[in-house]
């Protein structure tokens, strides 16, 4: 008869430590994007010289390049706004790209440290770390669409507001979905390594 094996495993120093270090630098990631998105909304809630970056799409402008500083057509791609004051459909959407952006950063971050303090207690595979990696890649997933999408409704608005409705430009999303697929592609890959680990584990425990 065989004897039971303990089903936790011992992790090495090294692997300790890189798990320390990722412990630290997620929580100095979270202070950062805490500290980011309180100076970023308070110009955003006062209206008050609100800076944003806005992309263009086919905009051509005379640029000071030419002979003497003689204006030269180029073709502007992006810019830096800055808007006296936003409508509030504009001002709303500027503030929930902020406060989702940070929301989107801490679950992703407190998700993961979960997954290493979980890990950190010797099982690397668990259906509850199953689904810390795949919430984590669906929450990515939602932030990388989201908060672009959020952002160019509030430039559209300050271009309004600038223009006095009379600046007609095309009207692209902003949003880049080659990173959302590869985040998804990731999140899909890792749920399932650690769900088949998981079920591996359990297979192989009940066989011991």
């Amino acid at each position: 008869m065989a004897s039971p094996r303990p089903t936790a495993r011992t992790l090495s120093r090294s692997d300790t430590l890189g798990f320390v270090l990722f412990v630290i630098g997620g929580v100095t990631i979270a202070a950062a994007v805490i500290v980011q998105t309180v100076l970023s909304l308070g110009p955003a809630l006062r209206n008050d010289g609100v800076r944003l970056h806005a992309p263009f799409v086919e905009t051509v402008v005379d640029a000071p390049i030419g002979p003497s500083g003689a204006g030269v057509p180029v073709q502007l791609d992006a810019a830096v706004l800055f808007a006296p004051e936003l409508q509030p459909p504009a001002q709303t959407a500027l503030v929930l790209s902020h406060l989702l952006f940070a929301a989107v950063v801490l679950t992703v971050v407190a998700l993961l440290l979960a997954l290493c303090f979980g890990i950190l207690r010797g099982r690397i595979f668990r259906r509850r770390h199953t689904g810390y990696v795949v919430t984590a890649g669906i929450v990515a997933i939602i932030g990388m669409y989201g908060v672009p999408f959020l952002q160019n409704m509030a430039v559209n608005g300050a271009l309004a507001r600038i223009s006095d409705y009379t600046f007609d430009r095309a009207v692209v999303g902003t949003v880049d979905v080659l990173p959302i697929f590869a985040v998804a592609f990731l999140a899909a890959l890792a749920g399932t390594v650690f769900g088949v680990g998981d079920r591996l584990q359990r297979d192989t425990e009940g066989l011991v």
